[in-house]
Order: C-alpha cells, then structure tokens, then sequence
C-alpha cells in the first residue's frame, strides 16, 4: 500500500484515508509533529516505517477507531490514553464536564458512576484541584486505564471496582455524574462506525436504553447530600424520558442542558 521511498509530502497528498486521518497516522507512524509533517516533507520512508504505515492505514481503512490505532484522545484539553477495555472519549461529554465543575460546591465530594477511562472524573480532578473525586467502574480493565490516566494528568482520583453503587454504601457525596449505557438494544447505531469496535456493555444496557439510568436516579438520594446534584449524559431523544425519571422521583429543579448541537445531552436534578 505505502512503498518504501515515498516522501512524507507524497503520503499527504494521495491517501485513501480523510486528510486528518492521514496524518494523524503519519505522525503515529513516523514519530512526527503537525510542524514535522511540514519541515521533514521531503524525507524519504525506510521499508519499515512503509510497512508499519500500510499496517496503519489498513486498520483505518477496516474501520478501526483512529484513537484506537494510536491510542490516545484529547478529551477537555488533556490527554487520555484508550484501548478497547473502555469508550472512546467524545466532544458532547465535555459538556457534562462543565455541568459538574460549576455545580460541585467548593472541596465538594464528587462521584463519577461508570467511569471507563477516566475522561469525567480526572477532567473534573484537573479542573477542580479542591476537589475529592471517586470513579467508579464494573471492569478491572476500564479502572487500570482510567487509573494511568489520572496518574498522566497528574491528578488524584479515588478508583473503586464496583457494579454501579456497591463500593460506596451509604458515602455521601456533592455531586454525582455519570454517562452510563444508553443505547436501546438492536439500535442500529451499534452496528456502524467506531461503535463496532469499542465495548458493547458500555455503550448499550441491552434493554431499552434507560435501564442503567432508572439504576442511578434511584440510588442517588441515598448518596447524595441534601439539595445536591445529579447529571447524567444520555441520548439524543431520551431527555423528556430522563426528566420524567428525576421527577418522579422527587428531584427538584429538574432540568435538561444543550450540547454544542443543540440537542438536550445532559439532564439532572438536586436532591429533594
């Protein structure tokens, strides 16, 4: 696919892949910067580095994740590394993210439920260094890359293996946040794109998309501290359904936010 000789400039103007792609994988490949890409154009590639990047490309090509193939994501301005084990951290997320930073009261307790990689949980701990923040996670895989992450960032992060609240108890937190399995089962998104790839159980509850969630807004009252909040992520036509949970529920100020799309992407509601 890449033969050994051709020059980086050459990669970048004829490849079956989109352009960011391209060369992304260029500099994965090559060991690059954006400002390489430009400066070494006219360097020529060794035999391995063209099989390493026919290698790469036909990953992509398969329909593999980008973040996958080079495994890592900038979520929030920081780094994550991803693998397989966990959700690859995505633009609409960062929204919950900024929900929680300016509902966490100062040297507030936070809970992050079903952390995956950490994206939620060590953003908030890096943009909240007053804050103490608890992740938790069913899959030992998930917590040890969630648990690299933070220690990539540099922040504190307490990591507890748990089947939704069962590592807690009867702790009391500031705030509670998570962005559980929404997707209804047989949905037909789970069958394109990255999301063939990443982990079902993170994705989808196997039911109808709001089971995981009915889970976490029964739980919450008994963690929470009074009139403190809960958000969640959830799916794009699933927050008339989510604010009806809260409220029935008895959360109070029961509310839905927009994501940079427009659409209504996080619910929540304070603990009556």
């Amino acid at each position: 696919m890449v033969a050994a000789g051709a020059t980086v400039a050459q990669l970048q103007a004829q490849s079956p892949l989109d352009p960011l792609d391209n060369r992304i994988l260029l500099c994965h490949a090559l060991g690059l910067t954006r400002v390489g890409l430009i400066t070494q154009s006219e360097r020529a590639l060794t035999e391995d580095e063209a099989q390493r990047l026919s290698a790469l490309i036909q990953r992509r090509l398969d329909g593999e994740p980008i973040a996958y193939i080079v495994g890592r994501r900038e979520f929030y301005g920081l780094p994550f590394n991803v693998g397989p084990a966990v959700l690859i951290p995505r633009p609409d997320t960062e929204l919950l993210v900024e929900l929680a930073i300016e509902h966490l009261p100062p040297s507030g307790r936070a809970l992050d439920m079903g952390t995956g990689s950490g994206a939620i949980a060590v953003s908030l701990a890096h943009a909240r260094p007053d804050a103490a923040v608890t992740a938790l996670d069913v899959s030992p895989e998930a917590l040890a890359v969630a648990r690299g992450n933070a220690e990539l960032n540099q922040v504190a992060v307490r990591l507890l293996e748990s089947d939704w609240y069962a590592a807690v108890g009867d702790e009391r937190f500031d705030l509670v946040v998570s962005n559980p399995p929404y997707i209804a089962d047989g949905d037909r998104h789970l069958s394109e794109g990255d999301l063939r790839f990443e982990p079902p159980g993170a994705l989808t509850d196997f039911a109808d998309g709001l089971s995981a969630l009915r889970t976490i807004v029964a739980g919450a009252p008994a963690r929470l501290a009074p009139r403190c909040w809960l958000l969640m992520e959830h799916g794009y036509d699933q927050a008339v359904a989510v604010r009806a949970l809260l409220a029935a529920q008895g959360y109070t100020d029961v509310q839905s936010w927009r994501d940079l799309a427009g659409i209504e992407r996080v619910s929540g509601g304070r603990r009556p």
